[in-house]
């Protein structure tokens, strides 16, 4: 026999939550979020508190446009939806994008999700004094030598502990091409898939393309990403192919080496998962050298 009295708290507790989410929806700002949100009702009530945060941070961003009052200053709290399923990530306010993108000379760099200290990257600051950087640096002075020639195009595979510098030497040397005019893109690689993956519906293809078809492109700290068969074959893949089929350069960072990037992209329940993981790395192999960084932790 069911348990009555669970059952009427269960009633009763849908019932509150049912009149929480009505009276906050009389709210203008909080009408206007869950309408652009294709769930009905009866799925939206389930997120009311987290609707009314961002409810709320999105009325902050339109009486003060720095977003200072917000969870996290200069950012909203923004629903997003992703096969059905509810998400909520912290958006830039159109401040803040200035901010993240102050310096002038990157305007052709188009970076996914980096931190401001990569984007910003320079070569002149980078730490020279570190033994363990010079193998790496004299290959990024002789790159740089020999792209703008056009003699070169073969990238890096750079793999080293947390916090050596990787991401940033590779982007300092990027955004020094940037100058130049080359195009290139800064790819955060795990924040990258999930952008692609809630943009479906919006500009999915833009993103994609760019990241195919740009001069130059860094994917930094692959390996650091959930796995999935889409994001392997449905976006890496098709990536490596075509920058390879066109030969442009490419860039990446990891803390895995090669054997352990191959063991990493061929996590799955079949064997033909194991070989799609092999191409995978015959591709990289094919676009980059690979140099190990192991260097002290600058992230202290």
């Amino acid at each position: 026999m069911k348990d009555i009295s669970k059952i009427k708290n269960l009633k009763t507790n849908n019932k509150e939550l049912e009149e929480e989410f009505f009276k906050a929806k009389k709210d203008p700002t909080f009408k206007e979020i869950v309408d652009r949100i294709d769930l009905d009702d009866n799925e939206l009530m389930k997120y009311t508190s987290k609707l009314k945060q961002a409810s709320v941070e999105l009325d902050n961003s339109k009486k003060d446009k720095n977003c200072l009052l917000n969870e996290i200053p200069g950012f909203i709290f923004t629903p997003y939806l992703v096969d059905g399923v509810l998400n909520f990530t912290y958006k830039a306010s159109k401040e803040k994008e200035k901010e993240l993108n102050e310096i002038d000379y990157i305007k052709n760099g188009y970076r996914f999700e980096v931190a401001k200290n990569i984007r910003n990257a320079r070569m002149s600051d980078i730490y020279t004094n570190d033994k363990n950087r010079i193998t790496l640096i004299k290959w990024i002075t002789k790159f740089i030598k020999e792209y703008k020639k056009g003699v070169a195009f073969k990238g890096l595979y750079l793999s080293g502990n947390f916090g050596s510098g990787k991401s940033y030497i590779i982007s300092a040397m990027i955004n020094e091409l940037v100058k130049d005019g080359y195009t290139a893109a800064l790819v955060y690689y795990p924040e990258f898939l999930r952008i692609l993956k809630s943009s479906f519906k919006t500009d999915f293809d833009e993103q994609f393309d760019y990241a195919r078809k740009v001069d130059i492109l860094l994917l930094d700290d692959i390996g650091a990403e959930n796995l999935t068969s889409w994001s392997r074959d449905e976006i890496l893949g098709p990536i490596l192919q075509y920058r390879m089929d066109n030969k442009l350069a490419t860039f990446f960072t990891s803390n895995l080496s090669l054997e352990e990037l191959e063991v990493h992209l061929s996590e799955g329940k079949e064997s033909v998962d194991k070989l799609k993981a092999k191409r995978i790395i015959e591709r990289i192999n094919y676009l980059t050298e690979e140099i190990k960084l192991v260097s002290e932790n600058y992230r202290k």
